[in-house]
């Protein structure tokens, strides 16, 4: 019942949008899309599908610009944070919006006070995933394996800050009183081939980049972070139900503007993206993007961002991580 309702509520809160954006503003150019991160990741792959069927809507393209370079993708962001509030320019970013404060002493801009939400582009859920040599099967026995050898544990992670390493730092919090030692790797890819080697014991991973690892058996999955299965990889029980609720993280992605952007603006591109999330749908649930009806609009969408920075700075705190 819970699925068939969620497009009817995400409808009924784009219908309304929709009739605004008409009667108001429309792009007069092709609109920029900068992307804060290098091409081909999952922030930069999700963008250019839904730019597509969003340029169609408004009447203009998007012109994707990748903008990679600094903290979490600092430099792109900062660009778009500075740009004329027009609505023609439009930032799109993940978890790493909302972390960048945690990693960066002197910030340029505000993440939330210098930007004004558009639309949430879905999440992406993370599985725990552990070297296929390991004597565990299932959550209970990697919990009993953990505590047995606490202190020579490798946790291979993505990188500070990024989607992995707070989801893996969250973990390691849900598990008080084993030592593990977090191995920083440039990126999702040389972590997950840490753990296939078996330089590392296990490591946090999208759905959709670990399922390959998963079915073709270089990797084992224990769980997924969160309190449901991701629907592309059913068969994996959530922590909630594995039995560990604290053990719950995702990625997630978002459109953004410059702050003084007229509300005109921000309604069109808001009805655009969430219309083009919906007809979307199966082809993103293909790349494990979930759609979050729950943030469809642009104060729902600010409310959650503000919430999960404050989140992901104590997770970060806790960890030990400190601004540079």
């Amino acid at each position: 019942m819970t699925i068939k309702r969620r497009p009817l509520l995400l409808a009924g809160l784009v219908a309304p949008a929709i009739a605004r954006a008409q009667a108001g503003w429309r792009p007069d150019r092709p609109l920029r899309m900068i992307i804060p991160f290098a091409p081909g990741g999952s922030t930069d792959v999700i963008g250019r599908v839904v730019a597509e069927t969003a340029g169609t809507l408004l009447g203009q393209p998007f012109v994707v610009e990748n903008r990679a370079g600094g903290a979490a993708g600092l430099i792109g962001t900062d660009a778009v944070a500075k740009s004329a509030p027009d609505g023609h320019t439009i930032l799109v970013n993940s978890n790493a919006h909302v972390v960048t404060p945690s990693l960066v002493a002197r910030m340029p801009y505000d993440p939330a006070a210098d930007f004004a939400a558009v639309a949430h582009l879905g999440r992406v859920p993370q599985v725990l995933v552990v070297n296929r040599n390991l004597p565990v099967t299932d959550l209970a026995s990697l919990l009993t394996w953990l505590r047995a050898n606490s202190g020579k544990i490798n946790f291979a992670s993505a990188g500070i800050g990024s989607a992995n390493h707070l989801t893996s730092e969250v973990f390691r919090a849900a598990v008080p009183g084993v030592e593990m030692q977090m191995v920083q790797y440039r990126g999702g890819g040389p972590a997950m081939q840490a753990v296939i080697s078996g330089d590392a014991h296990m490591a946090v991973d999208p759905v959709a980049s670990a399922i390959s690892h998963i079915r073709g058996g270089t990797v084992r999955a224990i769980a997924v972070a969160g309190p449901t299965r991701a629907a592309i990889l059913a068969e994996v029980p959530s922590a909630t139900e594995a039995g560990l609720p604290a053990f719950d993280n995702a990625a997630w992605f978002a459109a953004f503007v410059p702050v003084r952007t007229p509300a005109p603006a921000v309604a069109a591109l808001n009805a655009a993206f969430n219309t083009a999330m919906e007809r979307l749908r199966p082809r993103l649930g293909e790349l494990g993007v979930e759609v979050q009806p729950q943030y469809a609009t642009p104060e729902a969408l600010m409310a959650f961002v503000r919430a999960d920075m404050a989140r992901s700075a104590a997770v970060l705190r806790a960890a030990g991580v400190q601004p540079e």
